[in-house]
């Protein structure tokens, strides 16, 4: 049983981990993140620059290629800085890139993908609609009617991060009500953002400030049929393929935070000196950093061995529950550590303790609660479902 990276994945993970030092330093994402509902071009223009955005998409659309497991590498090291800013690249790398290879015709990669590579295209994606939350389909109103050439949708989503910056959106409608379950008769379109009657309007939220999430409101906009995704009526099916790579991809983000946390806690408690002493050489604080660390190396290792089995093509559904479940709470937990051992420093504005927290926590909640991923996970081990 081998738990090392080869050489070529260790010799990618330093470099983005020196790119990531040198080009997004904390205190820089700090800045961005409070420019709130402000899009980080500056962010984008220095991935884009760096040709991250290929990562995943085949050298023969213009990308670096890559695995789950090479994604999972660059978002870790990545979001120890930038933390919920991750998004920014992780949306985009999910909804366009995963989505495009999976069920996108020939015709559909060849015109999306380079340009997903070179950065000129970000997408977003448009799944939940109001009221709805993790019940996709029992809240699903939005819809697609057949027309000549294409279709026409109605309806409006929420919660749809980079939506009002995003070049396309993975919009999701019902297109057949004569079904027999309500996971059949829905599909998935690649709907342009300044599409004719569709409009998007920010949310105020906790975290994730740079990047908006937004409301979508669709009144009669006109899709062409070659912007369909897959199959007609089978999207539900479709989409549940690659579910396992956002709840990894998730993780990914969470562990990076916890790495961004332990690395600023035992910083500060190297330096601050309180009661004559160093902080560092407090028991209580100590028991919190050694929490800290035994959380990461768990998240580590599911992380890994979840992305493993997901690039053999082996059924990971489980173990992507799991991981996503377990990292994010460990992430939670372990910013609000970081901000007890910071004090009223971990609160304030001028470190990124308060960042982690509120990025970290919504994680627990999206794009699955924690609470469903533990009914899947119960289901799977032969209960009956709860949901």
């Amino acid at each position: 049983m081998d738990f090392d990276l080869d050489e070529e994945t260790r010799l990618f993970r330093d470099s983005v981990r020196k790119w990531t030092d040198q080009e997004c330093p904390k205190h820089w994402c700090r800045a961005l993140e409070r420019r709130e509902h402000q899009f980080p071009t500056e962010l984008w223009a220095k991935i884009t620059a760096a040709g991250f955005s290929g990562l995943g998409i085949g050298e023969e659309y213009g990308g670096l290629g890559g695995d789950i497991l090479t994604q999972v590498i660059f978002m870790r090291e990545f979001a120890r800085n930038a933390a919920g800013l991750g998004w920014i690249w992780g949306i985009t790398a999910f909804s366009g890139t995963r989505a495009l290879s999976l069920h996108g015709s020939e015709e559909q990669k060849r015109r999306f993908l380079p340009e997903i590579a070179a950065g000129r295209l970000r997408t977003a994606i448009s799944f939940t609609e109001p009221g709805g939350g993790t019940d996709v389909l029992g809240a699903m109103k939005t819809r697609a009617e057949k027309v000549d050439g294409g279709w026409i949708i109605n309806g409006e989503k929420t919660w749809s991060t980079t939506a009002d910056t995003a070049d396309c959106l993975l919009l999701m409608a019902r297109t057949d009500r004569n079904v027999a379950k309500r996971s059949d008769g829905v599909s998935i379109f690649f709907v342009p953002r300044l599409s004719k009657g569709l409009t998007t309007v920010p949310l105020d939220k906790l975290g994730m400030r740079a990047l908006n999430s937004c409301s979508v409101n669709l009144d009669n906009v006109f899709v062409p049929d070659d912007l369909l995704l897959g199959q007609a009526g089978q999207a539900w099916k479709e989409t549940t393929k690659t579910l396992n790579s956002e709840r990894v991809m998730n993780a990914a983000m969470c562990l990076g935070m916890l790495d961004g946390v332990l690395e600023d806690a035992l910083a500060y408690m190297q330096q601050r000196r309180a009661f004559g002493k160093l902080i560092g050489e407090f028991q209580a604080l100590q028991h919190y950093v050694a929490n800290m660390a035994m959380w990461q190396k768990q998240s580590e290792l599911m992380l890994h061995h979840t992305a493993w089995l997901q690039v053999r093509g082996r059924p990971c559904a489980q173990e992507a529950a799991m991981t996503k479940t377990l990292v994010s709470e460990y992430a939670c937990k372990a910013a609000d550590l970081g901000i007890s051992i910071l004090g009223g420093m971990g609160y304030s504005a001028e470190t990124d303790m308060q960042r982690y927290w509120r990025d970290a926590r919504v994680l627990m909640i999206g794009p699955v609660s924690n609470e469903m991923a533990r009914n899947m996970i119960a289901e799977g081990l032969g209960l009956p479902r709860s949901f």
